[in-house]
């Protein structure tokens, strides 16, 4: 069974910087494009991030400049840099996968369950 875990969320000050990481595990065939998606209190999910399969690296307009994914094939991770965070950045970070659950089979949507990142001095 496929699964996403989260992990690297915390307070931050303005400012500072924050790292949050993504593992993949259980059977997995192949991993297509990998996201990051975050959901502030009442606001609803919103797209932050994407890295595809072959590398190309796509941003949100608030994000751009601050914000860096990245992923490591070998170890089926996902990355989140976080510099220079805003208190509008404070949300639940969400991990997103495209995976091949099965050999032979297609594409997947798996979510994580994800982390919590506050920005507050």
């Amino acid at each position: 069974q496929v699964q996403l875990v989260e992990s690297g969320g915390g307070l931050v000050q303005p400012g500072g910087s924050l790292r949050l990481s993504c593992v993949a595990s259980g059977t997995i065939f192949g991993i297509g494009d990998m996201d990051w998606y975050r959901q502030a209190p009442g606001k609803e999910r919103e797209w932050v991030a994407r890295v595809s399969r072959a590398g190309y690296i796509y941003y949100s307009d608030s994000v751009q400049g601050r914000f860096t994914i990245s992923r490591d094939n070998a170890k089926n991770t996902l990355y989140l840099q976080m510099d220079s965070p805003k208190p509008e950045d404070t949300a639940v970070y969400y991990c997103h996968s495209e995976i091949i659950p099965h050999y032979g089979g297609g594409y997947r949507n798996y979510w994580g369950q994800g982390t919590q990142v506050t920005v507050s001095s």
